[in-house]
């Protein structure tokens, strides 16, 4: 066993050059592999994905793109690859590369949502929990982390506000690997330091990401062939309520059919989730109600199976909220304990009962896909869970279907198009 975990903690040392360059066409993009002097020795990226895949950070030095006439980011526009020692306050274990993405996910994210206090905890570069607030950081950070508490173990938070005293407290209370924040406030970080291999950084980018949300990036996918792909990065155009355009469609007869307008709280709900939207796996789906995400469905090959799963999730993780709320134990731990236990058994029926009620708490949500509804079927799924409004990009044949199943939904159902299409592999 103590061979295998040495896995773990044994680092290969990557072999790959100081310099990237790309040349597209006439035009070059210099890139420098970045490195940090930590305990006196200087380190690169921890591993990759895997501790046996040596790996490195490259950040664009210098040159720049004008392809398609587009607004291409240039040098000096780095966030998480500019990450210097001094911003590393605590290194941890040093970041590996899905420590940086899960970041860099976490930026991608916030850069639609900079108008209030928000806050994005990440696992395997998806959101498990994000939530924003009037009230403050930690009041954000709060609701993120109940959105999800068993799949925020482990996490990255990522925020866009000073990171404070409070939400200081909610990290030092629970398990995560890094913070990452535009600054902090005074005395955070000695609470923060509690955790030792917490990895603390401060990004001063991501108090200014409202920079970042009208340009693109170089989009880079590499093929198991070692062919490349290159495309334009996704630019959000939903970025105010009124970029949703209203649902309307004619059916096979002819008949003009359009959905009901979501309210003012729906459509702040149904904003907040299009941009949470950006940095979830395709197919997805996600609820939301008041600011935070409820439920995530990710990865689905099929429309209907991530509102499927994320409906499964919601139930799981509401019903746990309730188990460790007033039992202080998981919803695993109590189903554990009520197979010997008459009184844990029944606990647990009352807690399974009252989340059944309230369909894992998805009743009166705002729900958002990726992708068009080619059938009803999901959006007749999440009726059935008292989903009060939804986004979708439009476009598909049965357009006129997926509106009728909304307005047949007792009460009707609001139902806006987003114009795009918002997948991520």
């Amino acid at each position: 066993m103590s061979d295998l975990k040495s896995m773990y903690s044994t680092v290969h040392k990557d072999a790959f050059p100081d310099t990237m360059t790309i040349i597209l066409g006439d035009e070059k993009l210099v890139y420098q592999k970045r490195t940090w002097t930590l305990d006196n020795e200087e380190k690169g990226l921890r591993y990759g994905e895997n501790p046996d895949q040596p790996a490195a950070l490259y950040a664009l030095k210098e040159g720049s793109i004008t392809c398609g006439g587009l607004n291409w980011r240039g040098p000096g526009n780095g966030i998480v690859s500019a990450l210097t020692e001094s911003q590393m306050i605590q290194a941890g274990k040093h970041p590996g590369k899905t420590n940086l993405t899960d970041v860099d996910n976490g930026a991608n994210i916030l850069q639609y949502l900079t108008e209030r206090p928000a806050a994005v905890i990440l696992k395997h570069n998806n959101p498990s929990g994000a939530a924003w607030s009037n009230d403050g950081i930690a009041a954000a950070l709060e609701k993120a982390f109940w959105c999800d508490r068993i799949a925020a173990f482990g996490g990255a938070v990522v925020v866009n506000r000073p990171f404070t005293r409070e939400a200081a407290e909610i990290v030092a209370a629970n398990y995560f690997e890094v913070v990452a924040a535009p600054a902090f406030e005074e005395g955070v970080v000695e609470i923060l330091k509690g955790r030792k291999n917490l990895r603390i950084m401060e990004l001063p980018g991501l108090g200014r990401l409202e920079e970042l949300t009208s340009s693109a990036f170089l989009d880079i996918k590499s093929l198991a062939d070692g062919g490349i792909i290159v495309q334009k990065s996704f630019v959000n155009r939903i970025l105010e309520a009124k970029d949703f355009l209203p649902a309307t469609a004619t059916t096979k007869e002819g008949v003009s059919v359009a959905a009901r307008a979501p309210s003012k709280q729906e459509l702040d709900d149904l904003r907040f989730a299009w941009a949470v939207e950006a940095g979830v796996t395709s197919n997805s789906v996600i609820f939301v109600r008041d600011g935070a995400t409820l439920a995530i469905g990710t990865g689905e090959q099929d429309r209907v199976g991530c509102v499927e799963l994320a409906i499964h999730k919601a139930h799981t993780k509401y019903a746990d909220t309730l188990a460790f709320r007033e039992l202080g134990l998981s919803l695993y731990e109590l189903k554990e304990k009520a197979a010997t236990d008459a009184a844990m058994a029944a606990k647990l029926a009352d807690i399974e009962s009252r989340t059944e009620a309230s369909h894992g708490g998805l009743a009166g949500s705002a729900l958002v896909s990726d992708g068009f509804f080619p059938f009803r079927d999901g959006v007749d799924v999440a009726v059935a869970q008292g989903v009060a409004a939804i986004a979708q990009p439009g476009g598909s044949m049965r357009d006129a279907e997926v509106i009728m199943a909304c307005n047949e939904a007792k009460p009707q159902v609001a139902m806006v198009f987003t114009g795009q299409r918002s997948f991520k592999h």
